[in-house]
């Protein structure tokens, strides 16, 4: 079946969130959210490196939610739901529908560390693969180095399956990093 007839909500909640797939008009909090966490995403992210306007922000929100539509890569924008707030920007990537398996990613607004807003997010992510769209497989893939990024599925229960020695290069392409390899599985 072509994945753009597959039906599931493209909005959910958990107890403090409100998940969403992006919308035309977001760039501008997703821009104040790179703006305001730059430093603390430019070691880990590609996007992080070179300065964006509000415009190139908002043109990739459209493209996103373009892509979402067709199923080709769902990104999902996280809102705290008593402020309406961006606080963390995460989604389901690297799509295999025949399996169906994802892989989890995400940054948080700098802002907004540290109060669990982005661990409350990948849990509710990773149940809605689960029980919306029937994945059998959901993966989270992050530098070794990057602690806070691994915490994450590590305090979620996902297995760390490996760690892929010399599988990539930093964002500065100066040095080897290498890769560990989340997973949960359906039962």
């Amino acid at each position: 079946m072509n994945p753009i007839l597959f039906d599931f909500p493209h909005e959910f909640e958990t107890e403090r969130l409100l998940i969403r797939m992006p919308k035309p008009g977001d760039g501008k909090a997703v821009y104040d959210a790179i703006r305001a966490s730059v430093n603390e995403l430019k070691p880990w992210l590609p996007f992080a490196q070179n300065e964006q306007s509000e415009e190139d922000t908002e043109l990739n929100i459209r493209e996103a939610n373009i892509k979402f539509l067709k199923r080709e890569d769902l990104r999902l924008l996280v809102f705290h739901k008593e402020t309406g707030q961006l606080v963390c920007s995460s989604g389901l990537h690297r799509i295999n529908w025949d399996v169906p398996k994802f892989e989890i990613g995400y940054w948080a607004d700098t802002r907004f560390s540290g109060q669990g807003f982005t661990t409350e997010a990948v849990k509710g992510i990773s149940e809605f693969a689960f029980y919306e769209l029937k994945a059998q497989r959901v993966e989270i893939r992050c530098d070794s180095n990057n602690l806070k990024s691994r915490a994450i599925p590590e305090r979620l229960s996902f297995m760390l399956e490996g760690i892929l020695k010399n599988e990539d290069r930093s964002v500065d392409g100066k040095e080897l990093r290498d890769t560990c390899v989340y997973s949960k599985v359906s039962l």
